[in-house]
């Protein structure tokens, strides 16, 4: 399956010059032949700490979202901000080729750095999909920090899509557990970033497809754009069979040394 991720300047809390932007990229990405589209963390707002008015987007995102995925009959995977039980929380929807939101993932990890902890509540739940023979598991950015969580989904994962909103400062980090996470699990990697500043940041993208050794097979930086290439899980079968690395964790002794500490 070709999968595409996509990075572009994300107009401040204006999700209609969002929809605009990005919807030039999606079509490009479909000429392409790319099946699942991701686009960035809060793709349509930013990652604005204005929980409720950002949630209060959440029926026009979903909406442009499910009308995207069906007109051209592909996969997209994207976050936006939704309300909680509580409060709202940061969330990654994936669409049906039907225009049907078949998975909501929201976010485990708030970035308490930035104080999201305050202003969005933190899910609880992994989930995972199959699309199109590829087992497809999306996460959010402070997420990739974690590798107990991709470590808890990595059998039943061929691909993990990783949507953010991460800063240039810390390019470095995440060039390395975007690598890290592929290699440590065996898995595709596609992690999608925007470009562009907000609230004084620039963010300088780095949107890239890992493959399960963490050699990168596609990137981009700096400038709004597409990643763009084939993902095979075949080639997550042979990986592990050949290394069986996975089959090597001891989980009994792991949960009893957490326990322990």
């Amino acid at each position: 399956m070709i999968v595409a991720g996509i990075q572009f300047d994300i107009a401040w809390e204006d999700p209609t010059e969002n929809f605009a932007r990005a919807a030039t990229l999606i079509q490009q990405a479909v000429e392409d032949g790319a099946r699942l589209i991701a686009l960035p963390e809060m793709f349509a707002t930013g990652f604005s700490m204005r929980a409720d008015a950002m949630a209060a987007h959440a029926s026009t995102i979903q909406t442009f979202l499910a009308g995207t995925a069906s007109a051209y009959e592909v996969w997209l995977v994207a976050g936006y901000a939704m309300q909680g039980e509580t409060r709202p929380v940061n969330a990654c929807g994936v669409y049906s080729p039907d225009g049907d939101e078949v998975l909501l993932y929201r976010k485990i990890h708030p970035f308490s750095l930035a104080r999201e902890h305050e202003h969005y509540e933190g899910g609880d739940t992994l989930a995972t999909i199959d699309i199109e023979g590829i087992r497809v598991t999306p996460l959010i950015c402070y997420d990739l920090r974690f590798p107990e969580i991709f470590r808890a989904a990595a059998d039943a994962t061929d691909l993990f899509v990783v949507i953010a909103n991460w800063p240039s400062r810390r390019a470095h980090a995440w060039r390395t557990l975007l690598a890290a996470r592929a290699i440590d699990d065996q898995a595709w990697v596609l992690g999608v970033n925007r470009v562009g500043e907000a609230e004084g940041y620039p963010h300088r993208g780095d949107t890239s497809l890992l493959n399960p050794w963490g050699e990168v097979v596609s990137t981009l930086a700096d400038e709004p754009g597409l990643v763009l290439n084939e993902v095979d899980a075949e080639v997550i079968r042979q990986a592990r069979e050949h290394f069986p690395f996975l089959r090597d964790r001891r989980r009994d002794l792991y949960r009893r040394l957490e326990d322990e500490e």
